[in-house]
């Protein structure tokens, strides 16, 4: 590089300071991507323009784009159509969805967390799933992507869940949740992104206008997802309690297998109710200790 003001490489120079290859470099330029060199006597020249574009192009890739859609991008850029507001449109999809911060664990501490003794099958299946990844040069450390999900497995674990149902559990849980991400992401492309993404590329007020609205957008799939399977939840652990309370008192109890209350509660109910009216007790004092912990609760948020 020269000790011009304006920076000068050669095409090893540049991709000294890009990280691409001569050969790429030469394939960019033969596929228009990069700007000719300027010809200098037998030299060809390279200035920073180059290197900002070979870097933009690196991004690109890294997020996902194909070289012939970064084509049409470079050239909507070149065409003064702009591409700042797509690279923020990129980066804003890009971004973190959630506010939880990643955290690192080490093997130890792992070890101490489910069950106090190594296990190599499960971390390594751990690393398959993501719920941990591992840090180079360092093997008895592991970068944790989402603290809340290993707290999670930590909980069920030590509520005597196996290891290889709770990763089971998560493989069909991931499924699930992929599908209800997926239809989110349809159903606000076509009710909300299509005017923004009509033209590929989009206008850069197109584009960050819409980068705008997937910041509005972003909180509301986990604030739905959320409010559904609170509503979910309740619904069905009441019945299922509902259906294990309800065999109390039957002489010949179908399905799973009931919760046991203490006999002398069910002595004492029946002598209350009788013998006959023993589960529908059980069943409305259930209900109302739940609505009396839910107004608890209402409460409660209301005096914060």
């Amino acid at each position: 590089m020269s000790d011009q003001a304006v920076a000068e490489y050669r095409i090893e120079d540049l991709a000294h300071h890009s990280g691409a290859t001569v050969r790429t470099i030469r394939a960019y330029q033969d596929r228009g991507l990069l700007p000719k060199p300027e010809r200098r006597g037998r030299s060809n020249v390279y200035r920073d323009t180059h290197l900002a574009r070979l870097r933009q192009i690196a991004d690109l890739l890294d997020r996902g784009y194909t070289l012939a859609s970064i084509k049409e991008l470079l050239e909507a850029w070149d065409a003064g159509r702009g591409l700042g507001g797509v690279l923020g449109l990129v980066a804003e999809v890009h971004g973190p969805w959630t506010d939880e911060e990643a955290d690192r664990i080490s093997r130890d501490e792992l070890n101490e967390r489910f069950g106090g003794r190594p296990d190599d099958d499960a971390v390594g299946e751990a690393c398959e799933l993501g719920v941990l990844e591992r840090i180079a040069g360092r093997p008895d450390e592991f970068l944790v992507p989402s603290p809340q999900e290993l707290a999670v497995a930590a909980e069920l674990y030590a509520a005597g869940v196996p290891l290889v149902a709770i990763t089971g559990h998560l493989r069909e849980l991931r499924g699930q949740v992929e599908h209800i991400a997926s239809r989110f992401l349809e159903f606000t492309t076509e009710h909300v992104f299509a005017r923004y993404l009509g033209h590929v590329p989009p206008t850069d007020a197109d584009a960050a206008e819409a980068a705008t609205m997937v910041r509005r957008l972003r909180p509301l799939a986990q604030q739905t997802v959320d409010a559904e399977l609170a509503r979910a939840m309740r619904l069905f652990a009441t019945r299922h309690l509902q259906r294990h309370l309800g065999a109390v008192g039957s002489a010949q109890p179908s399905g799973p297998s009931p919760v046991a209350l203490p006999a002398e509660t069910v002595r004492a109910v029946q002598e209350l109710v009788g013998p006959d009216h023993v589960a529908e007790f059980v069943r409305a004092a259930t209900e109302r200790e739940l609505q009396a912990r839910t107004m608890n609760d209402l409460a409660s948020r209301g005096g914060r």
